[in-house]
């Protein structure tokens, strides 16, 4: 699973993305978790891209509450289509989470370790989300969720789930609006291949009120 992450520098992924427009404020985060707001790029049928501010955790739009989003951070991509949460969600409403690296717990014979996985340079990547609008509150609620898969080989040490991760053409394959069948994203959710770093990191993560640089220091 995928329930804490970090984006302390984005911009030059956003570049690379051709994003048209930022639909917020951009601030470095190192210990984003699920409820908060988080930056995601959507592309409209007419194919411009933008910086979109959704809350994580999605919210089906025929929920009766929006406290499910807590309970929605991942879909799980094997089964997301058929999902009632998900379904018509992965058809319309996908997304890309921007991020530099999330946060697993390692077993450790004296507790849980913190750690932070993220690519060896450091820069930015994506994650695959979904996201939906729920309008039965006093205000309409964007919210999204992020896809994962199996661990691959580097992460099953720590956990044997981990995020989708999309590079390349995977990026503008997974945002093509004309796309419906979800059959067709199947390649999409393999195990990231690319090389990942992993980083022990301070138990201060462990409360998402701490999000500072020290979060991401090796310990």
């Amino acid at each position: 699973m995928c329930g804490r992450y970090t984006l302390s520098d984005p911009g030059t992924l956003l570049e690379d993305m051709h994003v048209d427009a930022q639909g917020g404020e951009l601030v470095p985060r190192f210990n984003i978790a699920p409820t908060q707001t988080v930056p995601a790029i959507r592309q409209s049928a007419e194919g411009s891209r933008a910086l979109s501010f959704l809350r994580w955790g999605l919210i089906p739009f025929w929920a009766k509450d929006a406290s499910i989003g807590s309970r929605m951070i991942n879909a799980r991509s094997e089964t997301a289509a058929e999902k009632p949460s998900f379904k018509h969600a992965i058809k319309r409403r996908r997304c890309l989470l921007v991020t530099d690296g999330f946060y697993e717990w390692k077993k450790l014979s004296d507790g849980k370790q913190p750690i932070h996985i993220h690519r060896p340079d450091r820069k930015a990547f994506v994650f695959a989300g979904l996201w939906e609008k729920w309008d039965r509150g006093a205000e309409p609620i964007e919210s999204c969720t992020i896809l994962t898969t199996r661990a691959n080989e580097q992460v099953a040490e720590v956990h044997d789930r981990m995020p989708v991760i999309l590079d390349g053409d995977a990026r503008d394959f997974w945002l093509d609006a004309s796309i419906q069948d979800p059959s067709g994203f199947e390649p999409l959710f393999e195990p990231y291949g690319g090389e990942l770093a992993f980083t022990a990191v301070s138990r201060m993560v462990n409360n998402p009120r701490n999000d500072s640089p020290q979060c991401v220091e090796p310990i």
